[in-house]
């Protein structure tokens, strides 16, 4: 069977920067069947023209005025069930020792942790699209090496492409950056009550009938994995 994966990022910029309020970086992915790309799509474009949504949405577009809308998306991604599934990895920037495991190389340590969130869920004897929100890269061959990665750990199924697209170019990536903004503020406990972003985060907290939070790995619809990097069991 084929599936596109939808790939965005929350606070890479943990590793580096030295004033954040944030603890965890947020790598978020989008899973559905190919075949279903187009319904899907076109059902974000008829909410989005509903309620008079013009240009990209995203998290940080999460406003007051667009509040109904945000929500109704968030439920219709529910109203989905298995068949629109996300996937985040959550990384510690307090663990990340970039000299010892990462050549010193922030870039190679995202990537590698791109891995890990992508791997655990690619299935043998399926077909795989990856489209990763475009950003600029030291190294130019990033995703190709990744796929390659991806590749050689999965010999039983196919990873077709691992390509970056630009957000506007696609309402189903959009949507990525709203759960993967979700996530991020739920796990870096920075949101703020009686907020449009409050709203949105405590009624999927409400549909999945638990707070955010680390999951087993077997959770199919919003599976979230906060990786340990000290060990342990």
């Amino acid at each position: 069977m084929d599936f596109d994966v939808y790939c965005d990022e929350s606070r890479p910029d943990v590793f580096s920067s030295k004033k954040n309020n944030a603890r965890y970086m947020v790598i978020g992915s989008l899973w559905l069947p190919t075949a279903l790309r187009d319904e899907m799509k076109q059902a974000i474009h008829d909410l989005r023209d509903r309620y008079k949504i013009g240009g990209e949405f995203k998290w940080r577009k999460v406003t007051p005025s667009r509040r109904d809308f945000y929500l109704e998306l968030v439920s219709w991604f529910m109203d989905q069930d298995d068949q629109l599934r996300f996937r985040c990895i959550a990384v510690d920037h307090s663990q990340v020792d970039l000299a010892l495991h990462h050549n010193d190389d922030q870039e190679l340590g995202f990537y590698k942790f791109y891995y890990q969130m992508l791997h655990h869920w690619i299935l043998d004897f399926n077909c795989y699209s990856i489209f990763c929100d475009f950003k600029q890269n030291r190294e130019p061959d990033r995703l190709a090496v990744l796929q390659r990665c991806l590749s050689y750990s999965n010999l039983s199924s196919s990873i077709e492409r691992v390509q970056a697209i630009r957000s506007r170019e696609s309402v189903l990536l959009q949507l990525t950056d709203v759960l993967t903004g979700i996530a991020s503020a739920r796990l870096n406990n920075i949101l703020t009550r009686d907020t449009a972003k409050f709203d949105l985060v405590h009624v999927l907290e409400a549909r999945l009938g638990c707070e955010i939070r680390h999951t087993l790995r077997g959770e199919q619809k919003f599976n979230v994995f906060v990786i340990d990097l000290a060990g342990g069991w």
